[in-house]
């Protein structure tokens, strides 16, 4: 968690289901080791007057707030139990952190042992937790774009995601504000995937502006439409089609827009270098990325920009994403990519 407070609530996502999702119940306490939770911290959550709940096809529900003492940067375990089937679950594929399944109605277990059996890294269904009450921020910044914001390359269940460490890094310079992370591995901002999410002009509306408490978005995206433009088949996900550089600045401006409609302050990141991931250079694609980033660095119309692309280069190879912050695909960052971003863009934050 990346706020405090003394209620909590979750959000239940069914946008991708093929059928109603009955949900039978769900509990929220804090967590220990595994799919352990501390005694006396287990809550039930309630939808309306009921412990259970339908999610209609292609909605969500939130439900009631529980009364749950809850401090910065604790960790939450909340358990979601179906009596039925629930069918094809929408979920986070990259969640980096352990997700534990076990046949019955484990609600109320305080230790692990009926969890020995399916465990993943996605988190199905929940699409967030709300925190409300005492000590609660007042606002929020909103970390949208695609894996490098995701945290794809950090450590599992570390929370060392570019969000995490910005987290901290607001939490111990006293700033009260939360972050909650809207990235997706994969995601695009011009095209639609069957595995990667809605294209970002489409979910950013969505995913960012309709935040509780969002004032300020981060912007990151872009290096998936550049890097695999021309792909016959994206990762086993369709055709990718190629990019130019105006096609990637008039949706850039248009997230711009949408912010700035409702008052929201939008700050834009440059794509980070990407020559030695497979597949993803050419001279071509490399003057697209120039071209974007030339705008987005020196065009006037992000609130504030972050030069991810200069900060993270090798200094010998100004295309390459430097060794010491490199997961090892050429792309993707380290704990130590992810802590030089989040303080790059703590220092663009108000």
């Amino acid at each position: 968690m990346h706020a405090g407070g003394t209620q909590v609530r979750i959000r239940l996502s069914n946008a991708y289901g093929s059928a109603p999702v009955r949900l039978t119940g769900a509990t929220i306490a804090q967590s220990t080791t595994g799919a352990g939770v501390q005694p006396g911290t287990v809550r039930v959550l309630r939808f309306g007057h009921g412990e259970q709940t339908v999610v209609p096809v292609g909605r969500s529900v939130v439900s009631e707030p529980a009364a749950l003492r809850v401090t910065a940067l604790d960790a939450l375990a909340i358990t979601l139990y179906f009596k039925t089937p629930s069918g094809p679950a929408t979920f986070h594929q990259d969640g980096l952190t352990t997700t534990y399944r076990a046949d019955g109605d484990h609600r109320y277990d305080l230790g692990s042992a009926s969890f020995r059996g399916e465990t993943s890294h996605s988190r199905y269904f929940i699409t967030g937790v709300d925190v409300s009450g005492a000590g609660a921020p007042p606002g929020a910044v909103v970390a949208f774009g695609d894996s490098i914001t995701d945290g794809h390359g950090s450590t599992a269940g570390a929370d060392n995601r570019y969000p995490d460490q910005l987290a901290e890094l607001l939490l111990r310079s006293g700033r009260h504000v939360s972050v909650v992370n809207a990235g997706i591995g994969g995601n695009k901002l011009l095209a639609d995937s069957p595995c990667y999410g809605e294209r970002a002009v489409t979910r950013f509306d969505r995913d960012a502006l309709s935040q509780p408490g969002v004032r300020t978005v981060v912007v990151l995206v872009g290096v998936n439409d550049i890097g695999a433009g021309g792909y016959p088949d994206y990762f086993g996900c369709g055709a990718s089609r190629e990019v130019s550089a105006p096609d990637l600045i008039a949706a850039h401006r248009q997230l711009i827009r949408s912010a700035h409609r409702v008052g929201v302050r939008v700050v834009g990141a440059t794509v980070t270098p990407m020559k030695n991931f497979t597949g993803y250079y050419s001279a071509e694609k490399e003057a697209v990325r120039d071209q974007l980033n030339s705008w987005i660095r020196g065009g006037g119309e992000y609130d504030a920009v972050v030069d991810l692309d200069r900060l993270l280069a090798d200094p010998k190879d100004a295309d390459a994403l430097a060794a010491p912050f490199d997961s090892g695909d050429g792309l993707h960052l380290n704990d130590a990519g992810a802590d030089l971003i989040a303080r790059a863009v703590s220092r663009a934050l108000r």
